[in-house]
């Protein structure tokens, strides 16, 4: 019989600690304000001011141990606060491939001394990450990455490039991952990891414009020759694989509270413009046309919602949550661009107006449909693992 202990439970109400930590963050969300956002994003500057209050909080190490300066939570709490600044306007992209993906790979994979420098930072937020594993040829096959690493004497020699890679600009390190080898009977690469800092010689940055509208920017990166010390290896020499998984379905759930909390914010926004709105003598709300699309978002943003807390409370347990994962993920980010489209069809035409801060959100929920990983490769997951149908890719 299995213990009820290893068995994650979901209640039906949030816990008063739970619903406090909801409370803080809004609360420093609002402070600053999608204004704020929005400021920072066009000036080309970081959002180190909401980055350091949330820093002073305790919030940013909300999941990292405490050991190390973290508050010994686990995914859920960091999905709460990730979710809780989307709504309030003000999505930390930062959180995903710092917090989450870097931070939980070295708090399980590093060495003491690597958790005592930069897993301490990341909790105290005074390092920030970057994780650059994306190439153009790989796509989503991470087996086949091309971008090498070799050992020669006592030092790792990097070469190759990475593109699609968030917050280099303003981050403290980038963790990387690497092939250092290819399996004998698959053919497949065995990939490693490595901490490398953004002015390593031999490593060019280049800005990769995008559409999305956010304070951390896409760069391409070419590594020529890049020399690291041993003690920037993560984990084993060609045992990174393992180790980038533990890394990706906490991405996919960050994914997800990004999508459902920028999908509160927009069907707030729509809400109160509806109730204020008024057009022949009624609230426009008063009409099925317009009522009834919110409600139809505001539903599947809240299945949605219970699908990404499942899928974070069976990582937390340390169950597989793979495929849990990736369903959230699809959910949210279908969820979130329906509520954004929603929110800025019942404001008409100034739905597009700059001013009411609909618009500048929408390619930051629309990338989310396409990376992590796209919805036709969850589609693809679910149909081979859940539905034990032929592969297809």
């Amino acid at each position: 019989m299995t213990s009820n202990a290893a068995i994650p439970s979901m209640s039906l109400v949030p816990s008063e600690e739970e619903q406090a930590v909801r409370e803080a963050v809004a609360q420093i969300g609002a402070k600053f304000g999608h204004s704020y956002f929005v400021e920072k994003t066009r000036a080309g500057l970081p959002t180190d001011e909401l980055w350091a209050a949330l820093g002073e909080a305790g919030f940013l190490g909300v999941s990292l141990p405490e050991e190390y300066g973290g508050g010994g939570g686990g995914l859920w709490d960091l999905a709460i606060v990730a979710e809780e600044l989307a709504a309030a306007g003000t999505p930390m992209q930062a959180l995903v491939y710092s917090q989450s993906m870097s931070g939980s790979i070295l708090a399980k994979y590093g060495t003491h001394e690597q958790k005592d420098y930069w897993l301490r930072g990341i909790a105290s937020g005074e390092l920030k990450f970057s994780f650059a594993i994306t190439e153009s040829d790989a796509g989503s096959n991470s087996q086949n990455l091309s971008m090498t690493a070799r050992e020669e004497g006592d030092k790792f020699v990097l070469n190759g490039s990475k593109t699609f890679i968030s917050g280099v600009e303003f981050c403290d390190a980038i963790m990387v991952v690497a092939r250092t080898g290819t399996h004998e009977s698959t053919g497949k690469g065995l990939l490693s990891i490595f901490i490398v800092r953004p002015d390593e010689v031999g490593l060019e940055k280049q800005h990769l414009p995008t559409a999305v509208e956010a304070p951390d920017s896409q760069w391409t990166l070419f590594f020529d020759n890049v020399v690291l010390d041993r003690e920037r290896l993560v984990g084993e020499w060609n045992g990174g694989f393992k180790a980038i998984f533990e890394g990706l379905n906490p991405e996919r759930v960050l994914a997800s509270v990004f999508c459902t909390g920028i999908g509160r914010y927009a069907l707030q926004k729509a809400s109160r413009y509806v109730k204020e709105r008024e057009v022949w003598g009624v609230p426009i709300g008063s009409h099925q046309g317009v009522a009834h699309p919110l409600a139809e978002a505001k539903i599947h943003l809240e299945l949605a919602r219970n699908m990404t807390e499942r899928a974070a409370r069976m990582f937390d347990a340390g169950l597989p949550c793979g495929e849990t994962a990736n369903m959230a993920k699809f959910a949210a980010s279908d969820a979130g661009i329906a509520a954004l489209d929603s929110a800025i069809q019942v404001h008409g035409g100034n739905g597009v107006a700059l001013e009411y801060g609909l618009t500048d959100m929408w390619w930051l929920v629309r990338v989310l449909t396409i990376a992590p990983v796209s919805r036709e490769m969850v589609l693809n997951f679910v149909a081979e693992h859940t539905l034990g149908l032929p592969r297809t890719y």
